[in-house]
């Protein structure tokens, strides 16, 4: 996937960090990134002057955070004619361990990150269909075909993720972004134990593709409300089976 693509969701990747522990922020920002597919498998990162121009930090900043990714085995860096640092997208934890890291969850916890979700996707939604021009939804039209054909839970899971950052990067705001981002990476890998049904799966494509065109007609209501009606929907699934075990 070309660097081009989900360009509102790169600029939020990419955007200057705090000025506090940014070394820890960089990792965190760029790890989240690739985990959830905003930065695609073998997509190679831009120069390093680049890059630490775009995050607002020196250089030495961000060699010390490439040496964390590359530790945690998320970028590699190749030397030479052609090369430079390039993402590693790690394999998902198997239904086993997610499981495990399901019951670590209260349904009480669940239900309150339910709420966070519908409250940043049902804003995101309305402010969307408020700023965002028809022609600059083609990310979001693109994530809704993904997941129709996507054969595997893991494969859904984060294209399902990437919709909802796709969709807070089309309100034109960078916070809302983050916070998606930073939502995303707590509960996208757990969304693999219910979209691993093929109905449920083609259900949420069909409700993607209605809050978009609701998105790209100006009706912010009924984007908004359909935004907070999948994620609640997702978060209830969680819930049943966070309490079947």
């Amino acid at each position: 996937m070309a660097l081009e693509q989900h360009v509102g969701a790169h600029a939020a990747v990419f955007a200057p960090v705090e000025s506090r522990a940014r070394v820890e922020t960089v990792v965190r920002r760029i790890g989240d990134a690739i985990e959830l597919g905003l930065l695609a498998d073998g997509e190679q990162l831009p120069g390093e002057s680049v890059l630490a121009g775009r995050l607002g930090v020196s250089t030495v900043t961000l060699r010390e955070a490439l040496m964390a990714l590359r530790q945690q085995g998320l970028v590699t860096t190749r030397r030479g004619r052609g090369g430079g640092s390039f993402v590693s997208r790690p394999e998902r934890p198997g239904a086993q361990r997610l499981r495990a890291r399901l019951s670590g969850w209260s349904t009480e916890e669940l239900r309150d990150l339910g709420d966070h979700w519908a409250a940043l996707s049902g804003t995101s939604a309305r402010l969307a269909a408020q700023r965002t021009a028809p022609e600059d939804l083609t990310p979001l039209h693109r994530s809704v075909e993904e997941l129709m054909s996507a054969a595997e839970a893991a494969t859904r899971s984060r294209v399902y993720g990437r919709f909802h950052i796709e969709l807070a990067a089309a309100a034109q705001s960078a916070r809302l972004t983050r916070e998606q981002v930073a939502l995303q990476r707590e509960i996208g890998a757990l969304l693999c134990l219910v979209l691993d049904d093929d109905e449920y799966r083609e259900e949420v494509a069909v409700r993607h593709r209605r809050l978009v065109r609701a998105v790209q007609d100006g009706a912010g209501e009924a984007a908004g409300r359909s935004a907070e009606r999948c994620v609640r929907e997702s978060a209830a699934r969680l819930i049943a089976l966070r309490l079947a075990r």
